[in-house]
Parts: C-alpha cells; sequence; structure tokens
C-alpha cells in the first residue's frame, strides 16, 4: 500500500449501525438472483475473508512474541540468530495473509485507516534514525503517535531482514542490535499486531473473539464502532447492515478483486516497470524506493499473493462453495472460463520475475505482467461486474 492509495470510505453515520433494530427485509421474500447472491456472499464472508484476518492476526501474535524474545535474549547477551529467524518466519506469514486479503480492501481496512497504517512504504529512514537517537538519549516515545512511515509491515521488515553484500538474497538480521533499536522493533511489532486483530475483530465482531484478542484491543483501546462487517454482508437488507441487496454486496466484492488486480499490474509493477525503463539513474532510483517488501525480497511471493486473492474471491477458497464463478458460469461459461485462465496465467507471469525486483523490473515477465494483470484481467473482471450488475 503506497500512502497516496485512495481508499473507498463506506456511508457515514456507520457508527450508529450497532445500535440499529435488525429487521428489515424479510429473507424469505428473496428472488431468485438475490437468493443465489446470498449462496456466495455467505461463504466468501466466513470461509474466506475472516479466516484469512484471523491467520494475520493469529501470525502478528507470533510475530511481537518473536520480536519481545530477541529483546529480552539481547539483554541477557543471548540473542542468536535463530531468535532473529523465528521473527523473520513469522512476519513471512503475516504477510502471506495479508496480501491474500488485498481483494477485499474495501470496509474496516480503508473505514478505519488500517490499510495504510500498516503497508505504507517507503520507509522513513531519516525520521527513524532521529527516533532511534532520541530512545537511546531516553526519550519516551509511543508507536501510536508515529507517522505511517515508521510502522507496519515494512519497518518491522527492516528491523529483522538485511541483505547479502551483493545484495541479491535477503537473510535475517545480524545480531548487532542497539537496545533503542529493539525497543523500536518491539513497539512498532506490538502496533501491528494491535491493528491486525483489530481487523479481524471489525469483520468477525468483537462477540467471536478469543480472550486473547479481547484483551489485545482493549489494551490498545481499539474497538470498532459498528456491527461486525461481516454481518453486513450476510445480513443484506436487514436493518443495520449498509448493503440493501446481496447484489449489491457480490459487486463490491468483484470490485475489489479488480481495484487490487489494477493496482498490481499498474502500480506495484507498473509503476517501477515504467521509472526504470525510462532510463535516467533518477529513474531508477525512483523505481526501487517504491517497490514494497525490499528487505525481505518478499515482492514477488506479495504480487501473487495478490492474485490468489482474487482467485479466492471469485472461485472460493473452500471446495464445494457457491462462487461469483458459479454465477457467472450460467450467464456467460467463456468469460468465466477466461477470468479463470487469466488468474491463473497472472501467477504464472508474475512468479517467473526474479528476485530482486528492484533489479528486474524491466525484465520481459514483468513487462508481460503489467500488460497480462493491469490490463487484461481488469477488463475481464470488469466484464464480470457489468454481467452481475444487468
Amino acid at each position: 500500500m503506497k500512502t497516496s492509495r485512495l481508499f473507498i470510505l463506506f456511508a457515514a453515520g456507520v457508527s450508529a449501525l450497532a445500535s440499529c433494530d435488525r429487521t428489515g427485509i424479510d429473507p424469505t421474500d428473496l428472488d431468485a438472483k438475490e437468493i443465489t447472491f446470498k449462496e456466495i456472499v455467505t461463504p466468501y464472508v466466513n470461509n474466506t475473508v475472516i479466516p484469512t484476518y484471523k491467520g494475520m492476526a493469529d501470525n502478528a501474535v507470533l510475530l511481537a512474541e518473536a520480536c519481545a524474545s530477541m529483546q529480552e535474549k539481547h539483554s541477557a547477551g543471548t540473542l542468536a540468530t535463530a531468535d532473529i529467524k523465528a521473527a523473520c518466519d513469522a512476519w513471512l506469514a503475516c504477510r502471506d495473509y495479508w496480501e491474500q486479503s488485498e481483494a477485499f480492501l474495501y470496509g474496516p481496512a480503508g473505514d478505519y485507516n488500517i490499510d495504510p497504517h500498516i503497508d505504507s512504504w517507503p520507509l522513513d529512514k531519516v525520521q527513524m534514525e532521529t527516533l532511534l537517537k532520541n530512545i537511546s538519549a531516553g526519550q519516551t516515545w509511543d508507536a501510536g503517535t508515529l507517522g505511517v512511515g515508521l510502522l507496519g509491515f515494512h519497518a518491522t521488515e527492516y528491523m529483522i531482514f538485511e541483505l547479502n553484500a551483493v545484495g541479491d538474497k535477503s537473510q535475517p538480521h545480524s545480531t548487532t542490535y542497539s537496545a533503542a533499536e529493539l525497543e523500536y522493533l518491539c513497539g512498532v511489532a506490538d502496533d501491528l499486531r494491535d491493528q491486525c486483530v483489530y481487523l479481524y475483530a471489525c469483520w468477525a465482531g468483537l462477540d467471536n473473539l478469543s480472550p486473547e484478542f479481547s484483551s489485545i484491543l482493549e489494551a490498545a483501546e481499539l474497538e470498532p464502532t459498528s456491527d461486525g462487517y461481516g454481518w453486513q454482508m450476510v445480513n443484506a437488507g436487514q436493518a443495520g447492515s449498509i448493503y440493501k441487496t446481496y447484489q449489491a454486496a457480490v459487486e463490491t466484492l468483484v470490485q475489489g478483486c479488480i481495484d487490487i488486480a489494477d493496482e498490481v499490474g499498474n502500480t506495484k509493477i507498473g509503476t517501477p516497470n515504467k521509472a526504470a525503463s525510462a532510463g535516467s539513474a533518477d529513474a531508477v532510483e525512483a523505481a526501487k524506493n517504491y517497490i514494497e517488501s525490499p528487505y525481505s525480497l518478499n515482492s514477488i511471493v506479495d504480487f501473487v499473493g495478490n492474485i490468489i486473492s482474487i482467485r479466492n474471491c471469485y472461485e472460493g477458497s473452500k471446495a464445494g462453495d457457491a462462487s461469483v464463478s458459479d454465477y457467472v458460469k450460467t450467464i456467460d461459461a467463456d468469460l468465466d472460463a477466461k477470468v479463470k485462465a487469466l488468474i491463473e496465467e497472472s501467477m504464472d507471469i508474475i512468479g517467473s520475475i526474479p528476485e530482486p525486483f528492484a533489479a528486474n523490473a524491466t525484465c520481459e515477465a514483468a513487462n508481460n505482467a503489467v500488460i497480462k494483470v493491469g490490463t487484461d484481467l481488469v477488463a475481464a473482471l470488469e466484464d464480470v461486474y457489468t454481467s452481475i450488475s444487468k
């Protein structure tokens, strides 16, 4: 997520939704199309969105615990590479769930500014150095007061990964941390954990949280101001839901897929591709600064994860679940086959781009990915949106 991304903000007054009487359209009055869309939305929420955010939150907890262990062992003089690798592994797992959630960045991720909070880049290294000096001097600080360029996945990534001397491999950071660096790491890892749990809670609802997650949100003073967003989609048409129909919910689902396909093809890959293609040293450097996950060399995995998020939303995550694909197949089998083929082709092309992406943003596979994802897949998904909106 680049800090300039525009977010989809939903209806004003969402904070009042929790008090709404849950009455409205009689579910037995739904027509055949609405029934079909309800059967799509329900497993989408329960088997794709909520489990993805749960996996992210669980691994964010493990990441924060690993960072705390690093700090403790550093103080005791026993910090080892294996301890840092444990944090790296947790970061990679958490990151994978996040990237596989980016087809549903609408709703809480934007409403509560969670997306820019945890996934803005590039890292503000100048401000970080100033902060570390202040921490070393004994000044108190709080992650909640920092700008997004000092928070989230990429600040944590910078502190636990490093590149080898050649710059073509990523590895756990050396054990030579300062006390200030580890204090900062633990602060941003705890903040990332809080935001990941918060996002899960926003979809699942406070009543469905474990005691551990409830305690984390209470300590962080984070609480959604509406009923679980998942409830809103599953109960479209009911009082208390921002969705008047299940068709509107499915349209939102598909639009989320369009948005991330466009971002992957035309921004995440496209911006460095075009900047590096300009040829000047300044343009190449700008392209490198734009690339996400540059310290873990996880960019390609990130991009593939985004396409997986589209596949999960379009085809369903669990065998037997009703899906958008099932519906499109009944009205335009050729379009359904085209979308599914483009999803697989997009993953294959992106997966063939070598790391480090900063050095390969203009390779043939990257050039092809810009078109395959940013043009072809986007257009096919837009056709899906048109088909379900009729």
